[in-house]
């Protein structure tokens, strides 16, 4: 005890503004429930394995800790499940797993000899116990962020419920029959709760939905606060107290806060137009409860290999991502990124733990390359790519085990790669592409863009766009990018006569009331060779201003690549809009061979005989340059229900290229803060800080390029290095009144990887659901010459991976 006494000064109490870890090792996946425990540093409250903690002796000096142990309890099998009403995992409300009991031990411990002291102990000095009180009674760190993620979507009391005006015009809602008052809408209908008027909802994403009355009403109006009918219960188990109040689970929105809210006088509001609250029975689904109906029901047996007798495989390599609640994208994603050699070689092969921990700061938590190294160690090693423990159907029978493995949470891997991105931050799912891409961002920052660490440098490669002025004379523009985006031809479908008679078949069994059946249906098979040549095919350029005709002209633009990378990604742009301008998702195969060979899309620069447009500006270039929004487009948009001052911004933050392009912006950063702030009508608007130019050219990116996307995100930086990894097609030409006459690059791409053109296929990251941002995502990797499926924490031999599926698909370069 005397040992413990001259160490007090070592002892912290924990203030409730410090992060304690006392669930997950800072520099391995080492929990309580560990053979060796955790090690809780009761100076920083940090936590680390048994293997570890030495490490952080020998770099703090720090020698009191707590070791905390966690034992499992035998519970009965047969507990209930409590349904779930949160779309989460691991959460309260969410859906339960029936994990296993644990029964927790603590002990004092001071290094580095391992001398221990009992806890709880009336012995111990009392600086000592409050510390250990303080630490145990706490929320971890790590569980104050997922809960923190999820409760930011938890709604909120809205700010209109308490004093909310009430129109006395005799209106009386009847307990059902329900019409839209403006068109002939049965469901998905509102109720306005100020003025009692009865309106469809607004038009979804996908073209279902109604028809934007309500929305309508509140822009003609101002009334705030609309109930959905159908989904008013006075259920008790759906039901919630908030402020003391009985709300039920009735799906309130706000428009003036565009969010779902509570209204917590809402039997009041519904009594004062004649609807008993107590009375009425839900008959339509909440809209979060449609989500977790639609996040629950997809037909994903193919992707998944549902059904078939797959083989489990366990060992290095073979580690699974156990799901943090949505993010799938991310499991996807780095099971494939961390089966490259450059990922393994920089945060595996070559990069110890405690080297990783040696360098980084007094915080290894918020340091991306420990938390790299830990992840890359985590999944490479084979260390937690074990079969998970089960309890034996014998009463108070010893723990065995089940083939399946729990795999590897990476909170601190999440937390720390999502710090600087709010969307990834939350527990929405994501966009496996925005994901990856931001990733690759961050991984470049984090090794200074160095041609020897980087491996970020194995994806990234050059594109050379050529423009052709009918005066003969030629242009370049030059960028890099991580990605190939491809848009899918679907007139070059190698099956039309299969699809044509598919097309009467649907007609005829619409005409007689009757569905087809999902074995009958066809869908279009497109060769990825056919949507490689389509990027290449020359392309026209409407209103480009040449410096060589001083006038504006339609000139012709190809595109090829500067450099072959190690790896090469290609993304499906299976988002369109069909006719009508409604969104939707191609459900189309792309035929995906083993092998391509790319060696045609290598740019040739400037040829003999060729000559370079001159130098110049195009007249008024200043007025050109005042951003001004397609009316079209912005039509279009507002057509669809969105608001005209969003369309005009997205209009002109995607240089009016196009609806799509607009929407796909505007969907985006419908959250932004500066959302609502009106467009710049001055020359002013133009003038960009060198400063911020000179950041985004240390990225790697062209002036110009760097110039277009700071004007268009208001010289936010961080919003214009998204505007250019969320445009890859973005280029000075889309100007149209711009032309850069020097094949010279800004940008040195003289140091990228390149070799033959030749590549194989080695990973898929397959999507399925109606929006990149929801639905699930599910990789598919070549290890040891046969293909794995990589779903979650579930890994398996491969029978069938969905190869004409990929929604990103990953190559690697053939040299021999």
């Amino acid at each position: 005890m005397e040992l413990l006494r001259s160490n007090l000064s070592r002892v912290r109490i924990p203030e409730p503004t410090n992060r304690i870890y006392k669930h997950e090792c800072c520099v391995s996946f080492e929990t309580p429930r560990s053979e060796g425990g955790l090690f809780v540093d009761m100076t920083t409250f940090l936590a680390f394995g048994k293997d570890y903690v030495d490490w952080n002796y020998e770099k703090t000096g720090n020698p009191v800790y707590l070791h905390i142990k966690q034992t499992r309890k035998v519970v009965p099998e047969d507990r209930p499940s409590k349904k779930p009403t949160l779309l989460a995992i691991g959460v309260e409300g969410g859906f339960d797993n029936n994990e296993p009991q644990y029964e927790e031990t603590h002990n004092i411990v001071i290094l580095p000899d391992y001398v221990t002291f009992p806890f709880p102990s009336v012995e111990l000095p009392e600086k000592v116990r409050l510390a250990v009180d303080a630490i145990i009674m706490a929320e971890g760190a790590e569980r104050k962020e997922q809960l923190a993620a999820w409760t930011a979507d938890k709604k909120q009391v809205s700010a209109y419920a308490m004093n909310l005006p009430q129109i006395d015009n005799g209106v009386l809602v009847p307990p059902s029959g329900w019409k839209c008052v403006k068109c002939d809408k049965k469901d998905n209908l509102w109720l306005n709760l100020t003025d009692g008027m009865i309106l469809c909802g607004r038009k979804n994403f996908d073209g279902t939905g109604g028809n934007n009355h309500a929305i309508e009403h509140y822009k003609e109006t101002s009334y705030p606060l609309a109930v959905k009918l159908g989904t008013i219960t006075a259920d008790l188990e759906a039901a919630e107290l908030t402020m003391g109040t009985y709300c039920g689970s009735s799906d309130v929105f706000s428009y003036p806060e565009d969010d779902s809210v509570v209204d917590p006088l809402l039997a009041q509001h519904l009594a004062f137009f004649g609807i008993d609250f107590s009375a009425l029975q839900k008959t339509e689904m909440t809209t979060a409860e449609r989500e977790l109906d639609q996040n629950t029901n997809f037909d994903w047996n193919r992707i998944q290999e549902s059904g078939q007798d797959s083989e489990l495989i366990h060992g290095p390599g073979y580690t699974g991502l156990a799901n943090l609640g949505n993010s799938c994208y991310m499991a996807a994603t780095m099971q494939v990124v961390f089966s490259t050699r450059s990922f393994n070689s920089r945060y595996y092969t070559n990069q110890s733990l405690k080297m990783a921990f040696e360098m980084a700061p007094a915080d290894p938590t918020v340091d991306l390359n420990m938390q790299l190294t830990k992840l890359a160690h985590g999944m490479l090693s084979g260390k937690y790519s074990v079969p998970a423990p089960k309890k034996d159907d014998e009463e108070n029978a010893a723990i065995s085990t089940t083939n399946k493995q729990e795999g590897i949470a990476p909170r601190m891997f999440k937390a720390v790669i999502a710090a600087s991105h709010p969307e990834f931050s939350s527990m929405r799912q994501q966009d496996a592409l925005e994901f990856f891409l931001h990733f690759l961002d961050q991984v470049e920052r984090v090794n200074g863009g160095s041609s020897v660490l980087d491996p970020s440098r194995s994806f990234k490669f050059g594109i050379e766009e050529r423009i052709l002025c009918p005066s003969g004379k030629v242009g370049f523009n030059k960028r890099l990018d991580y990605i190939l985006s491809l848009n899918i031809p679907l007139h070059e479908a190698t099956n039309k006569e299969e699809l044509e008679a598919f097309h009467k078949l649907k007609a005829e069994k619409i005409s007689e009331g009757k569905d087809v059946s999902s074995d009958e249906i066809v869908r279009p098979r497109v060769p990825l060779a056919a949507c490689l040549a389509n990027y290449s095919a020359p392309e026209e350029i409407q209103d480009y201003y040449s410096t060589a005709l001083k006038a504006k002209t339609t000139a012709l633009k190809t595109a090829g690549l500067t450099s072959f990378p190690d790896y090469l990604v290609l993304h499906m742009r299976k988002f369109v809009l069909e006719e009508g301008w409604v969104p939707k998702k191609l459900d189309v195969y792309i035929d995906v061979p083993d092998i391509i060979d790319i060696s045609y899309m290598r740019s040739k620069g400037l040829q003999p005989g060729e000559e370079l447009l001159p130098d110049g500006v195009p007249e008024a270039e200043v007025e050109s340059n005042i951003p001004v929004a397609n009316e079209d487009i912005v039509a279009q948009l507002v057509s669809m229900g969105f608001n005209h001052l969003h369309c005009q911004k997205a209009a002109i933050n995607t240089s009016n290229a196009g609806v799509e392009e607009a929407m796909n912006w505007l969907l985006a950063h419908m959250d932004d803060p500066d959302i609502d702030v009106p467009v710049s009508q001055g020359a002013h608007g133009n003038e960009v800080d060198q400063s911020k130019v000179d950041t985004l050219l240390s990225f790697g990116f062209q002036e110009e390029i760097a110039r277009k996307a700071l004007k268009a995100s208001g010289g936010d930086i961080e919003k214009a290095t998204d505007w250019i990894f969320n445009n890859p097609d973005a280029s000075v030409s889309s100007d149209m009144d711009t032309s850069t006459s020097s094949s010279k690059p800004t940008h040195d791409d003289t140091e990228l990887p390149d070799g033959r053109g030749r590549y194989g296929l080695f990973g898929i990251v397959s999507h399925m659901g109606t929006s990149t941002h929801c639905g699930h995502y599910v990789a598919h990797v070549l290890k040891d010459g046969r293909w794995v499926i990589f779903n979650d924490n579930k890994v398996a031999a491969s029978i069938n991976p969905p190869k004409d599926m990929g929604y990103l698909y990953f190559f690697e370069r053939l040299d021999s």
